[in-house]
């Protein structure tokens, strides 16, 4: 039997314990020109498909400056440096996609409110 050679510890990244309602930090290598960084995306888990095979894949959600960002990581990926466990949360569902709307229905709420105190203040300096 072959042994295949790979820059990723697969056995490592089998125990990974990721499911949806996790918050984790991926650090993901980036490389510019001839040098190579870390960057730490971190989010909520909103899905995890493919179980543990070879194309295994998680889906990774953050909202940045109001604007949600989701990436979908491969779990193999030599790419991926490190993927930390920050919060673990108890969820009824296995793929979390109604985050998205309930994500946009709060901040449509919370721009209510801006406009609102706005208002109060442009009337109260009259």
């Amino acid at each position: 039997m072959e042994t295949k050679i790979s820059p990723v510890n697969m056995e490592e990244r089998k125990k990974l314990e990721l499911r949806s309602g996790d918050t984790i930090r991926v650090w993901q290598k980036i490389k510019e020109g001839d040098k190579t960084r870390l960057q730490a995306f971190e989010g909520l888990v909103l899905a995890r498909k493919h179980g543990s095979e070879a194309g295994a894949t998680f889906t990774v959600r953050k909202v940045v400056d109001g604007v949600g960002v989701e990436k979908i990581f491969p779990l193999f990926s030599p790419n991926i440096d490190n993927v930390e466990m920050i919060r673990r949360a108890k969820v009824r569902r296995s793929k979390l996609y109604y985050i998205r709307e309930k994500a946009t229905k709060e901040i449509k709420r919370h721009m209510r409110k801006i406009m609102t105190t706005k208002e109060v203040k442009a009337e109260e300096a009259k």
